[in-house]
């Protein structure tokens, strides 16, 4: 596997975005060492929030996020996954698969950061990660908080935008990440906030992560992913671990699945689960402090 590392000055002066970059090396079985980049905020002894990017940003999405954690206490923790941010980037889309998203990012959180008693907050591919990890791994979990997200199977088609963006990552000459995300807000991103989410790619060579992932979602029953996932939906359906989702109220791509988490989902039961307003797919972008303020609350419940 060829690995590309995108420069440390493409990252210079992202706007309200100084949090130090840290790096994790894995020590991947087939591949040899990759190393994932990540920040970090608040005290390290608070509880731990796992915080948990999709398609196609990075952790500079959580960046309104973390703050709010911060100052109540808890240990915010944003990793870019691999083929993202500053995380090293595979070339070649066939090295990325569901299995190894999600063997990679155990590996950061558990044997490279050994994190125990997380929140995982996942958002679009973060919540498809670590709805997966919570199911594989409970013991170092405490809760979930599940923003716009799901954990598809196959067994049920997709919603039509979801096919839409697929389709247009699919062809497009140039991926125009910071078009993307934009396209998935309620908000007008400034120029220079497009101009973060496109930092991690320098050229084309370094987007497969972006361009193999909408590929990866289980569209058919008998996709790779779809036999680990409906073992995850049997693990996560009778577990007591609270569930929490915070849904935003304008997100197409994600809407069908809340209803689908609180009902399924025995530690969702008996909690007042809020909708974010005035948000679209990116909520962290369009209402970071407000979702910020709903994680901890959550985190610091009781």
């Amino acid at each position: 596997m060829r690995l590309l590392r995108t420069p440390e000055d493409r990252f210079a002066d992202l706007p309200d975005f100084d949090f130090p970059a840290l790096y994790a090396d894995i020590d991947d079985p087939r591949e040899g060492i990759i190393r994932i980049g990540y920040v970090e905020a608040g005290p390290a002894d608070g509880p731990v929030v796992l915080l948990l990017h999709g398609e196609p940003s990075w952790s500079f999405l959580y960046r309104k996020v973390l703050p709010v954690l911060a100052d109540a206490g808890l240990r915010a923790i944003a990793p870019d996954l691999v083929g993202f941010g500053r995380s090293d980037k595979p070339v070649e889309a066939a090295a990325h698969t569901y299995a190894r998203h999600v063997e990679w990012m155990r590996a950061l959180a558990f044997d490279a950061l050994d994190l125990r008693e997380v929140t995982l907050v996942g958002q679009d591919w973060g919540g498809l990660i670590g709805l997966r990890l919570v199911a594989e791994h409970p013991g170092r979990f405490a809760g979930v908080v599940a923003a716009n997200t799901g954990l598809p199977t196959g067994d049920q088609d997709m919603p039509e935008a979801w096919w839409a963006f697929r389709n247009a990552v699919a062809k497009a000459p140039v991926l125009d990440i910071g078009r993307f995300v934009q396209s998935g807000c309620r908000t007008r991103l400034p120029d220079e906030v497009r101009a973060a989410y496109d930092a991690p790619f320098p050229n084309e060579l370094y987007k497969a992560g972006p361009r193999a992932m909408p590929g990866l979602v289980p569209t058919r029953p008998d996709d790779p992913a779809s036999e680990a996932n409906r073992r995850a939906w049997s693990t996560l359906s009778t577990m007591d671990m609270p569930l929490l989702c915070a849904f935003s109220d304008g997100d197409p791509i994600t809407s069908p699945m809340a209803p689908v988490l609180r009902r399924a989902v025995r530690g969702a039961a008996g909690l007042d689960h809020p909708t974010v307003p005035d948000a679209g797919h990116f909520l962290q972008e369009d209402a970071g402090e407000r979702l910020g303020e709903i994680i901890a609350r959550f985190v610091r419940r009781g």
